[in-house]
C-alpha cells in the first residue's frame, strides 16, 4: 500500500491543457518566422532536412486560408521535434534580429554624420575627426561641400552618395559604440486574431 508522499511522487499528469496552448503557440510563430525568412536563409538555419524542405514548401502557399492551415501544420511536424532542436532554430532567428539592429544603428551613425557634415561643414567634420583622426580631413571637406553645392543646386547627388561611402567604410573600420550587446531580443508576438483561436486549436492534429 503505498502512502500519500508516494502516490504524489508517481502521480504524473504531464503539462496542462494550458502549458500546452502555450507551447503550441510558441512553435506557431516559430513556424511563422521561419516561413517569413528567404530560401537562402532558410537553408542556413540548423534544421533537419526534411523540416527544411517543408518550411519550403509552406512559402510557396500563398492563398490566405492554404496558406494559414499550412502553417498550422508545419507547426504540428515541428512540434514533434525536441526541445534542443527547436532552441537551435530559435537561437539562429534571435541572432538574425540582433545582427539586423546592429545594421540598422551603423546605418543611422552614417546618415547622421553625412547630414551633419553637409549642413555643419567644419565644426561636425572636428567633431568627427576627434573620433576618427585618422580620416582624411581634405577629402571629406571637399565631399560635404560638394553634396551641398548639389543640394542648393538640385544637381545629382554624386558627392553625397560618395560621402556616404566614405563614412560607411570609416565607421566601420572601428566598433560603433551602440548598446547592441544588451538589446532584449523580442519574439514577435501572434495577433491571435489572425489565427485559430487556442480554445480552438486541435493539439492532436495541429487543426482548429
Amino acid at each position: 500500500m503505498h502512502n500519500s508522499d508516494q502516490f504524489e511522487e508517481e502521480e504524473d499528469f504531464g503539462p496542462s491543457r494550458s502549458e500546452q496552448r502555450r507551447e503550441a503557440l510558441a512553435v506557431l510563430d516559430l513556424a511563422l518566422q521561419l516561413v517569413a525568412q528567404s530560401d537562402a536563409r532558410i537553408a542556413q538555419i540548423p534544421m533537419d532536412e526534411d523540416l527544411r524542405n517543408l518550411v519550403l514548401a509552406s512559402k510557396k502557399v500563398t492563398a490566405q486560408i492554404a496558406r494559414k492551415r499550412q502553417v498550422h501544420y508545419l507547426a504540428k511536424i515541428m512540434r514533434r521535434e525536441d526541445d534542443e532542436a527547436l532552441q537551435a532554430i530559435r537561437a539562429a532567428l534571435d541572432h538574425d534580429k540582433v545582427e539586423g539592429r546592429r545594421e540598422a544603428q551603423a546605418l543611422h551613425q552614417v546618415e547622421y554624420w553625412r547630414d551633419r557634415l553637409i549642413a555643419d561643414g567644419d565644426g561636425a567634420l572636428s567633431e568627427l575627426l576627434a573620433l576618427h583622426p585618422h580620416a582624411d580631413r581634405q577629402h571629406l571637406r571637399q565631399l560635404a561641400r560638394n553634396a551641398h553645392q548639389e543640394k542648393l543646386k538640385n544637381k545629382p547627388p554624386h558627392a553625397y552618395r560618395e560621402l556616404f561611402r566614405e563614412l560607411r567604410d570609416l565607421l566601420a573600420e572601428a566598433p560603433v559604440p551602440d548598446e547592441a550587446d544588451d538589446l532584449e531580443i523580442e519574439v514577435d508576438a501572434i495577433d491571435e486574431s489572425d489565427y485559430i483561436a487556442p480554445d480552438d486549436f486541435d493539439f492532436d492534429t495541429g487543426r482548429g
